[in-house]
Parts: structure tokens; sequence; C-alpha cells
């Protein structure tokens, strides 16, 4: 049996992006699903604040066996068991709140919460979280990936989101990034298939760049 957390471990071993689809629809859920899945994208996140989000987790999830499905936007306890009972695996949210990783941790749920300050970061390891989410990185720099880093549990991973493009995901590797979120870049509503996939290549294509380097 596969559970989410070897999932989470295969896809930051293979390509650490998550895939933020804010407003993503359940009609579009297929094929923007295919368009980041088939390029390598394995970590998939519909914020709660999209249309039908829990429907679009479900599809996904269905379509997608391989991939660790979940919800981004995640902001208490009760949304944890809500995304679980969609299908999901996979918890994310912008903020700290230690009820919401611990139902995840209940549950066997993998869990990113947002963090910014060492309180914080040690605060979200205490409470069960697989990793963190560095939120909003346009407020932070590598420089303090490097520094949380420096006083974080060996092998904790830091992921920053916001920002994040295929041309400036280096200096965040140098500096000690595990992985990282990609939003807008990536898909907005509107935007084609087409045009997911041609961004995703460009973002695997980035990774694999840095990982040869």
């Amino acid at each position: 049996m596969t559970t989410p957390l070897d999932k989470f471990n295969a896809a930051m071993q293979a390509l650490p992006l998550v895939a933020i689809l804010r407003g993503l629809s359940p009609a579009e859920a297929a094929d923007v699903g295919d368009a980041i899945v088939e390029p390598g994208f394995r970590l998939l996140e519909v914020p709660l604040n999209s249309p039908q989000p829990l429907e679009s987790i479900a599809l996904m999830r269905q379509r997608f066996p391989t991939a660790l499905v979940g919800a981004g936007t995640v902001l208490d306890a009760k949304q944890v068991r809500e995304v679980q009972a969609a299908g999901g695996e996979l918890i994310v949210s912008p903020n700290f709140n230690a009820e919401v990783i611990r139902e995840a941790a209940r549950l066997g749920l993998v869990c990113l919460p947002g963090v910014m300050t060492p309180t914080e970061a040690f605060g979200a390891l205490a409470a069960g979280a697989t990793g963190l989410k560095l939120f909003p990185a346009e407020l932070a720099s590598p420089a303090v990936v490097k520094a949380l880093l420096a006083v974080l549990p060996a092998g904790t991973p830091v992921m920053p989101v916001g920002g994040i493009s295929p041309d400036n995901m280096g200096t965040w590797r140098a500096a000690g990034a595990a992985g990282f979120g990609i939003g807008s870049s990536l898909y907005k509503p509107g935007k084609t298939a087409a045009a997911v996939r041609e961004d995703a290549q460009r973002f695997v294509a980035a990774w694999a760049g840095l990982i040869r380097a």
C-alpha cells in the first residue's frame, strides 16, 4: 500500500514542485491535470477557495492515482476531514494552525503549513508538519531559507511559495530550498490546458537543469 507520505517522498525525489491550481473548476480538472501530470508533476493542490474544490480533488485523485492530490488554503480541522473524505491526501495552508496540522497528522495526510518565522517553523514541526511552506516568499529571500535551515532539524523540507518562476528557482535552490509551490505562473482561471502544459514543461526543464548543475 502506497501511503500519502510515500507519494510525497517519491515526488520530492523526482520533481518537488507543487502545482497550485487556484480557481480550477471540476470541468477543467481532467484536462489541466493531464497538462501538468504528463510533464512530470506529482504534487497537485486545489485551494479550497476554488469553485467546488472537493469535487475537483475527487476527480483528480481518481484520474491520477500515483499523484499526491489535495487541498490548499485549509484553515481549520473540519476542512481537513472534508478533504480526506473527498480522497485528498495533501493539506496545504497559508498559515501555521496547530489544530490543522494535528488533524492532518492524525489522519495520515501530508501537511505543509505556511510559516515565515523560526517560531512558526518549530511550532509547525512540533505539531506534526511533514514540511514547511515559506509563504509568501516575496516577503522572504534565499537568505531566509539558509538561516532557517541552519537551525531546523536536518532534512526539514522548506518550500518557498509566491513569485516563483523558472528563472529564479536556482537562487532559492542554492540556499537549500527543497522544492517550490507554483501558482499563477503555472495555472490561473481562463488559461488553456495547452498553455498550462507549455509552462509545466518549462518548470520541469528548469528543475532538471538545477539538478544537473
